[in-house]
């Protein structure tokens, strides 16, 4: 990788039909073994808790022609949130499983049965969280763990008309239908997909967020009787639920390891940043007896 891409500063990588910002950060590596950490967000989210394509398959695509004409030769190890796990599936459907992966840390990454499992996006939920502030409601305001210039930046970035406008043509327009399309692909017929690549999966407390929203709802009198047995209800059954798509992932690789962040809801890596960090260095362990 040039000296030139690891700055604090964005480099724009054209990709071919526009360009695309890289942010790069740390020493260079020593030589093109060394992996390297590419950060992938989930949907609606802002780069900052850690640009307007709206498909997971084409943010794929931009994602190895990012890769490729940069260009980062070193293995990635990916670490993707929520959404991301659709895009990292496909990125590997399209980029196959080289050397250019070394490992995966999957942070509370989206299966690609997720919503067939647990539904995120249940109207019921929706309508007893209206007008709640969602960071606020599910404790990430007060509990995220990054200094207040960041933490202003990232709620700023996330009030603009451009992030609203691509965090509706992602949630609303593409969420749903990427599940569909990925499932289609049937990568779950080739696992261990990964191989022994390491793979450490992160899991979270849904419930914890849901709580929240939910008593924040009931305070501002949201939702018919109905609807708040129906999301007490969801909200008993997340975290099984939850658990039980993230046993999906370890299926991935026959090196993989689930943890959970024990103090957090589904935004782990603004609450319990440490436990991505752990991560990180299973991965770069296990690479190193591979």
């Amino acid at each position: 990788m040039s000296p030139s891409i690891l700055s604090s500063n964005a480099s724009p990588i054209n990709i071919g039909t526009h360009s695309l910002a890289l942010y790069a950060h740390g020493p260079e590596p020593n030589n093109s073994n060394e992996p390297v950490i590419l950060f992938i967000s989930g949907v609606a989210s802002s780069s900052l808790n850690w640009a307007a394509v709206p498909t997971a398959e084409n943010i794929a695509l931009e994602l190895s022609l990012l890769v490729k004409n940069a260009p980062i030769e070193n293995p990635l190890i990916i670490v993707g949130h929520s959404w991301a796990g659709v895009l990292i599936s496909e990125f590997i459907a399209l980029t196959g499983i080289g050397r250019h992966i070394a490992g995966l840390v999957l942070v509370d990454a989206n299966h690609e049965i997720a919503p067939l499992v647990l539904d995120v996006n249940d109207p019921n939920l929706l309508a007893i969280a209206e007008g709640v502030d969602f960071y606020s409601g599910i404790g990430v305001a007060a509990e995220h763990k990054l200094m207040q210039e960041e933490w202003d930046a990232f709620q700023s970035d996330e009030s603009t008309e451009k992030y609203k406008l691509i965090a509706h043509k992602e949630d609303e327009e593409q969420y749903a239908l990427s599940f569909e399309t990925l499932r289609k692909k049937e990568l779950n017929k080739q696992h261990p997909l990964l191989g022994d690549k390491p793979v450490y999966v992160i899991g979270s407390f849904r419930s914890r967020d849901w709580t929240g929203l939910y008593k924040a709802g009931v305070e501002r009198g949201n939702g018919t009787e109905e609807q708040r047995g129906h999301v007490r209800e969801l909200i008993r059954t997340a975290d099984q639920k939850s658990e039980s798509l993230m046993k999906e992932w370890l299926k991935i690789s026959t090196k993989s390891k689930l943890v959970y962040a024990r103090e957090s809801g589904h935004f782990i890596q603004l609450t319990q940043p440490d436990v991505v960090v752990h991560g990180v260095k299973y991965v770069l362990d296990n690479i190193q007896t591979c």
